[in-house]
C-alpha cells in the first residue's frame, strides 16, 4: 500500500491550507493500487473563497430557479475533492477541518474502494442564526441574538455579516418561509415554524444583543422559545458521493450542514459507519435540511451505529425517481425529470430494468429493458428500450436503481418531519434503533407521482426491535400518494417486536397496501393502535399495552 502523509506536501494542522490540500489530492495517482493519505490530528483551516468551483448537479438541493441572477446554478466551491480514485483511503486521524465561507464539504465522485474516516468537519460562523424570546409584552417581542455572531442593527433591520454572507434578517423573513423552532416547554422537539419575524412590524435594538419586533398579537411566542434562522434553499451539501462504488464513511463527524448533510446519488453499494451528526455546544440544529438523501443508488446501502440530532428535514430519505414520458417514437421514449430540485444527470445504464407506472393508481403496468440512454439536456433523458414500451404520459421507474436498505442501531433525535422516508424496492431492514422526538412520523412508506414524484413501491421490509420514543403523527406510516385505489401499492410489511411509546395519532397506519404484520409490539400511549385503508391482508396480534 502507498503511503501520502499530508504533512510532506505542507498541509498541517493550525493554517489555512485549502490550495495545498488540492494539490495534494492532485497529485495522487489514479491507477487501481492501493493507498492511504493520512493527516495529523490538529484543526485545519479551509476558505471557502480560495476553494475550486464545480458544477454538482445534487438531488433534491436547489432548483435552476432557486438561484439570483449574479449566481450560476450548481456552481459551488468545494473544500475537499476526490474525484476518479479507486481502492483509496483517507484517514483523517481524529482531525477536524474548519471551513471559512459558503461551500460544499465534500465531494466523492466516480471513486470504487474509496474510504473516508476519522475527520470531523465544521463550519465557522455560518450564515444560520438564533432568536432566542426572553420577554414578551402584549405587542412586542425581546429576543435575543447570539453574541457570538457578527451583526449590526442599520435603518430598521438587523443585518447579520459573515465570510461570504450579509444577510438583511427583515428583507429575508419575506422569502425565507420557515424557521425551526426549539420550544421552551419541550427542547427534545424540533419542529417548522414560520419565520418569527415574517408578521413583524417594526425591529428595534433594545441593548447590544437584544432585538425589539413589535407585532399586532404575539400569542403565538412564549419565553424560551429558540427560533433558527437559514437560507431555505438547499444551494451546498455536506458530503455528496456521486456514481460511486464500494464507498465506506466512517468515524465521520458534521457539526453544521447548510442542507443534505450526506447525498448519494447513483452510487453502488455504500456503508455508513459511526456518523456523529450533532449540533456544536448550546444549539439544537445540525442540518437545516435531510441528514442522508439517498437517490437512484443500487446494491446495499447500510447505515449502522450512528447519532443524528437536529435535522431540518428527514433523517433518511432513501427513493428513486418517476419520470414522465414525453413521448414514444419507435422503440424511443423520452423521459423527463419532474422535480425543479432534481435534474441534469443520467441514471439510466444499458440492460437496466424500467417499470412503467400508472401515474394514478402507482401500479406497475409493464417493464422494458434500456438498450441505450442519452440525457439531451438537464431535464431530459432519451432512453431507447426493448421489450414493451410505455404510453405517452405515464411514468418510468429505474428498477435496477432500488437498493436494499439496512438502517441499525442509530440514535434519530429532533428531527422537523420524518425519521425514515423510505420507497425502494430493495429489501429492507430497519432494527434496534431508537427513535425520540420526531414531529412527523417515525417512518414513512411513501411514493408519488405527482408531487415529488419520488419512487417507488416497497416490496420487503422488516421493521423490528426499534423503539419510538415520540412521533408528532404516526409511529409508522404506509401512505402511499395514489390518487386512485387500484390496488395495493406497498406489500410485504412486517412491524414485529417495537416500543411505541408515545404517538399523537396511530402507531400503525396504511393505506392501499398488501400482506401486512403488526405483531409483538409494545403500546404505551397512542390514541389509536392501528388503522388501515383499503388494505387486504393485515395480520395483527400479540400487542401489548403497558
Amino acid at each position: 500500500m502507498t503511503e501520502f502523509n499530508a504533512w510532506d506536501y505542507g498541509v498541517l494542522p493550525g493554517k489555512e491550507c485549502g490550495e495545498e490540500l488540492e494539490k495534494l489530492i492532485n497529485s495522487i495517482p489514479h491507477d487501481m493500487s492501493e493507498k492511504i493519505l493520512k493527516f495529523q490530528k490538529g484543526t485545519y483551516y479551509i476558505k471557502a473563497s480560495k476553494c475550486t468551483k464545480r458544477m454538482l448537479y445534487i438531488t433534491n438541493t436547489a432548483g435552476d430557479g432557486e438561484y439570483s441572477k449574479d449566481e450560476t446554478p450548481h456552481l459551488a466551491p468545494v473544500a475537499l475533492f476526490f474525484d476518479g480514485f479507486h481502492n483509496l483511503t483517507v484517514d483523517g486521524n481524529g482531525a477536524e477541518v474548519i471551513i471559512s465561507g459558503k461551500a460544499t464539504n465534500c465531494v466523492i465522485s466516480n471513486c470504487e474502494n474509496f474510504v473516508l474516516q476519522n475527520l470531523s468537519i465544521d463550519v465557522d460562523k455560518p450564515d444560520f442564526h438564533s432568536l432566542k424570546v426572553l420577554k414578551k409584552g402584549k405587542t412586542y417581542i425581546d429576543f435575543e441574538l447570539n453574541p457570538n455572531e457578527d451583526f449590526e442593527f442599520k435603518n430598521g433591520t438587523v443585518i447579520f455579516k459573515g465570510d461570504g454572507f450579509e444577510v438583511d434578517v427583515k428583507a429575508k423573513s419575506k422569502v425565507c418561509w420557515w424557521a425551526n423552532k426549539i420550544s421552551a416547554e419541550n427542547n427534545e422537539i424540533n419542529v417548522r415554524a414560520r419565520h418569527p419575524l415574517a408578521t413583524a412590524l417594526k425591529l428595534k435594538m433594545i441593548d447590544g444583543k437584544t432585538l425589539r419586533a413589535f407585532y399586532f398579537s404575539t400569542n403565538k411566542f412564549n419565553v424560551g422559545d429558540c427560533y433558527y434562522l437559514f437560507d431555505n434553499r438547499r444551494q451546498y451539501a455536506g458530503i455528496f458521493v456521486d456514481n460511486g462504488k464500494n464507498i465506506t464513511l466512517q468515524n465521520i463527524a458534521q457539526h453544521f450542514n447548510y442542507s443534505l448533510a450526506v447525498v448519494c446519488q447513483c452510487s453502488e453499494d455504500i456503508f455508513l459507519k459511526n456518523l456523529n451528526l450533532t449540533p456544536k455546544k448550546d444549539c439544537f440544529v445540525t442540518s437545516v435540511a435531510d441528514f442522508v438523501q439517498v437517490c437512484l443508488c443500487r446494491g446495499v446501502f447500510s447505515v449502522t451505529d450512528c447519532t443524528f440530532d437536529g435535522a431540518g428535514d428527514d433523517c433518511l430519505n432513501c427513493h428513486g425517481f418517476h419520470f414522465k414520458v414525453n413521448s414514444v417514437n419507435g422503440n424511443v421514449a423520452t423521459v423527463k425529470f419532474m422535480h425543479p430540485q432534481s435534474h441534469g444527470y443520467n441514471p439510466f445504464k444499458v440492460g437496466d430494468e424500467v417499470a412503467f407506472i400508472d401515474k394514478m393508481t402507482l401500479l406497475q403496468k409493464g417493464t422494458g429493458k434500456v438498450v441505450s440512454s442519452v440525457l439531451t439536456d438537464e431535464t431530459t433523458v432519451e432512453l431507447t428500450l426493448s421489450g414493451s414500451l410505455p404510453k405517452t404520459g405515464m411514468m418510468i421507474e429505474n428498477i435496477s436503481a432500488c437498493p436494499s436498505l439496512y438502517f441499525a442501531r442509530n440514535e434519530i433525535h429532533r428531527i422537523v418531519t420524518r425519521g425514515l422516508l423510505i420507497t425502494t424496492r430493495g429489501k429492507t431492514v430497519i432494527e434496534d434503533n431508537h427513535f425520540y422526538g420526531n414531529s412527523m412520523s417515525g417512518i414513512l412508506f411513501s411514493d408519488d407521482a405527482s408531487s415529488w414524484y419520488e419512487s417507488g413501491m416497497c416490496t420487503d421490509v422488516t421493521v423490528k426491535n426499534n423503539v419510538f420514543d415520540y412521533c408528532g403523527e404516526h409511529g409508522i406510516m404506509i401512505k402511499p400518494e395514489n390518487i386512485i385505489h387500484g390496488g395495493a401499492v406497498h406489500k410485504n410489511i412486517k412491524v414485529i417486536n417495537n416500543t411505541f411509546k408515545k404517538c399523537e395519532k396511530t402507531c400503525f397506519y396504511a393505506k392501499s397496501s398488501s400482506d401486512l404484520q403488526f405483531s409483538d409490539n409494545e403500546i404505551l400511549s397512542a390514541p389509536d393502535v392501528i388503522k388501515t385503508v383499503n388494505c387486504e391482508n393485515v395480520t395483527v396480534k400479540s400487542v401489548k399495552k403497558i
